[in-house]
């Protein structure tokens, strides 16, 4: 006899256009997240405990639904951490697929060692997030080593699954010239990416913090300006590399 339907936990789900992947996305904000990054913007998808128990049918139905809004975009999976529930968010993608959508998987990278390669082959885009190349900012920006994000990334190379890189640009903590310059080097060595994301540091996130009564860590840090931001992303493309 089949076993019980498959189930994970998931915060929420949206319609999004231009930030999730290419076209009108399905997001589906997975629950749970092995990082505490001093900027998330979701503290309220950290505890898988918090998120609402759902079936890949479920979930299906809703995608379903809105097929004729996402056809020529996709589906995004995100969090959270989708790779903390690797079994659920493969089949997801794997039904996906089989309705002839584009996937794309929204990860730090630092669980891609339980992303098994059928899990990757059913993925048309990774969104890779690379919090910092200076291996201690690292650290005290997610509280976790880069090193298996790196390998992460030199799989995916490996395999040749499409990649986005997306940079999240903070002032005194991500904009050291050196570091942006050794992530734009060792990025610029794989194959397999097609763009760098630049995306700013921003507190949208601040409300939540203020409802779960969590102190948001950079609260007083300043937003980068247009400056900064072109300057980074000079960066990126001196070594090559497409950067938005």
């Amino acid at each position: 006899m089949p076993g019980p339907p498959l189930s994970g936990r998931i915060h929420s789900w949206d319609l999004s256009t231009g930030v999730d992947g290419p076209g009108t996305r399905f997001v589906l904000f997975l629950s749970g997240c092995p990082l505490r990054c001093l900027y998330c913007a979701n503290p309220d998808t950290w505890h898988m405990r918090d998120g609402q128990q759902t079936t890949v049918d479920e979930i299906m139905t809703e995608i379903g639904r809105c097929t004729p809004f996402i056809a020529a975009g996709g589906v995004t999976l995100t969090g959270g951490e989708p790779l903390l529930q690797p079994a659920f968010a493969g089949r997801i993608l794997r039904r996906c697929r089989q309705l002839g959508l584009h996937t794309a998987l929204d990860t730090s990278g630092f669980l891609g060692a339980r992303a098994t390669d059928e899990l990757l082959t059913d993925t048309s885009l990774v969104l890779l997030d690379i919090k910092s190349f200076d291996v201690p900012t690292h650290r005290q920006l997610t509280g976790a080593s880069l090193t298996p994000t790196l390998n992460f990334a030199t799989r995916l190379d490996r395999l040749g699954v499409p990649v986005r890189i997306r940079y999240v640009l903070v002032p005194g903590w991500t904009d050291d010239e050196a570091a942006v310059d050794g992530l734009a080097a060792f990025t610029a060595g794989l194959g397999n990416v097609e763009q760098i994301d630049v995306l700013p540091f921003h507190k949208l996130g601040a409300a939540k913090y203020d409802a779960l009564g969590l102190p948001f860590p950079l609260r007083d840090t300043p937003v980068p300006d247009a400056a900064l931001v072109d300057r980074v992303s000079a960066q990126f493309r001196s070594h090559g590399l497409r950067a938005l």
